[in-house]
């Protein structure tokens, strides 16, 4: 009885003391930093979703950031507070500061760490991944995988990479000859998994083949992405318990036929060791050299290494290829800037066949071509600008004591947050980019001489589509090179017209109507949505015609 009223008497006790602790955590806890206005029981819930209703709830959660950005007159950063439900997030909006995020110091040599940030990204990715190591663990991995991703080693795989890209050519001949709408996610997707099958596993997967025909992991890996696509709901549905069970069987059901596929590579490699004078630079042959016994723990290790690569490195680059045919295809000036680049540099069209273009890429000047594509290079640079795949998340322990400085010279520790670094609002900083921050002008990134920054007089830090520091993106130049491949074989060989979102707008004449920063105006925006990384909502619906 008496312990009964003891604890009736507390009640009211622990009650005002639980409130005064929550008043404090969402009212004072970071009353310094910028944010929306809070609320006692849902913290910044209730505003950040006020705002996704104003448009698509399926848009990606950094153009709503963007969107809160610009409600906050482009604060340095600001505060989402998610708790209890999520972290509290620090959403970085200035170069300066996502630079002092990004880059290397005495404290933290390899920059701040992922930490618990990837932890929504476990299934697909495995808790091994290099994306979430950290510390001497993540130093080592790169070191391993680096080989694998030098450019002299890269220009030795055009080969392969033009065997995809012909195949990825081919696809395209029967869509332009069926004049039917197509979705382009799904060429550029498997073609890109095609490359890094090749520089992940040695091994054709065959993902542009027919789904009879199509490797089990490319099958399970797309159901497996799938899973976090927003589309028809909102981003907050991949933390739904269904999701996640699902989620979990085809992460297991991929990592089954991963390691089936490692002890298959592990056992014919060691059978023809001693005969094999070239050694492979692939993820799996550098995750397995040196390795006698597959244990399972190593079996672990070097499958989410894989797993890692596979997604990583089909991913960014298929997204890329959309926006890049999409916005080309709305700036009828940057269109025909490309294709005059690449008559000079290849022949003109109606010379130089796709053939022609191979046996020119594998000459010995194939190499001296694709740098010299510097108008191509632009374009995909001024892509990667608008549409960034992604942000760059971190995490800073309490009590770390790491502080950013402001441009005003404020100082604020960011201890405890999720730290993330978001391209979408940065590399559309009107303060950097000016009133074309918003527009496809590949024309920004060109040479200009005298310039205080890089060559286009806009700040290195400004862009960050791979990150910076230390855990900059290691396949980045993979990127780069596949998707200079790719514009120089398609580009003047088809014309792309938008379908649906996105479509040009036209006059009472049907003519297009040209905007003030030269790109046709739109009925509507095209916009991402999360699947992982940012994909065009409507994957791209396009018809395509041969030129």
């Amino acid at each position: 009885m008496l312990l009964w009223i003891a604890v009736l008497t507390s009640l009211p006790l622990l009650t005002v003391y639980l409130l005064e602790r929550t008043r404090y955590f969402r009212f004072k806890q970071y009353a310094r930093y910028p944010q929306l206005s809070p609320s006692l029981l849902w913290g910044h819930m209730k505003a950040l979703d006020a705002v996704m209703g104003q448009g698509d709830r399926r848009r990606h959660i950094d153009q709503v950031f963007l969107e809160v950005d610009e409600q906050l007159n482009h604060p340095p950063l600001f505060v989402v507070d998610l708790r209890p439900v999520l972290h509290v997030i620090c959403v970085i909006c200035s170069h300066e500061v996502a630079e002092q995020i990004s880059r290397s110091t005495k404290a933290l040599p390899y920059s701040v760490p992922k930490g618990n940030s990837m932890d929504i990204f476990m299934p697909l990715m495995g808790p091994n991944s290099l994306l979430s190591a950290d510390g001497n663990e993540w130093k080592s991995l790169r070191k391993l995988f680096n080989p694998g991703f030098a450019p002299q080693h890269l220009v030795s795989l055009l080969p392969c990479i033009l065997d995809k890209v012909q195949r990825f050519i081919d696809i395209l001949d029967q869509h332009a000859a069926s004049r039917e709408v197509v979705s382009l996610d799904k060429p550029c997707i498997n073609l890109t998994f095609d490359v890094i099958g090749a520089v992940t596993m040695d091994e054709d997967l065959r993902a542009q083949c027919g789904p009879s025909s199509q490797s089990e992991i490319v099958t399970v890996f797309r159901q497996l992405v799938e899973t976090f696509r927003a589309d028809g709901g909102t981003s907050w549905d991949q933390f739904k318990v269904r999701t996640r069970l699902h989620r979990q069987r085809l992460s297991k059901q991929l990592d089954t036929i991963l390691r089936r596929r490692v002890k298959e590579k592990h056992q014919e490699w060691q059978t023809r060791a001693s005969t094999d004078t070239k050694k492979s630079r692939s993820v799996l042959a550098l995750s397995l050299e040196g390795v006698e016994h597959l244990d399972p723990d190593t079996l672990d290790k070097v499958s989410d290494q894989i797993k890692t690569f596979l997604f990583a490195g089909h991913d960014t680059t298929s997204s890329m290829l959309q926006w890049a045919f999409y916005e080309l295809s709305r700036t009828p000036h940057a269109l025909a800037a490309v294709r005059e680049e690449l008559d000079q540099l290849f022949g003109p069209q109606s010379a130089s066949s796709t053939d022609d273009i191979r046996k020119q890429l594998l000459s010995s000047r194939g190499e001296s071509l694709l740098s010299r594509m510097s108008y191509t290079a632009a374009v995909i640079k001024e892509t990667l600008r608008l549409h960034p795949p992604a942000g760059s998340a971190r995490t800073i322990p309490v009590g770390t004591g790491f502080h950013v400085t402001l441009p005003d010279g404020q100082s604020l520790c960011l201890d405890g947050m999720i730290l993330h670094n978001c391209e979408t609002i940065i590399q559309r900083d009107e303060r950097v980019y000016g009133p074309t921050k918003d527009a496809f002008v590949p024309e920004r990134w060109l040479d200009r001489p005298g310039s205080k920054d890089d060559s286009s007089g806009i700040p290195v830090s400004a862009w960050r589509p791979f990150e910076r520091g230390p855990r900059n993106c290691i396949g980045q130049e993979l990127a780069n090179l596949e998707a200079r491949v790719v514009f120089a074989c398609t580009l003047r060989r088809y014309t792309f017209t938008k379908v649906g979102l996105g479509a040009i707008r036209r006059d009472s004449e049907g003519q297009p109507v040209l905007g003030p920063f030269g790109q046709y105006e739109v009925e509507s925006e095209l916009f991402n949505i999360m699947e992982v990384t940012g994909k065009p909502v409507d994957r791209t619906q396009m018809r395509i015609e041969r030129t």
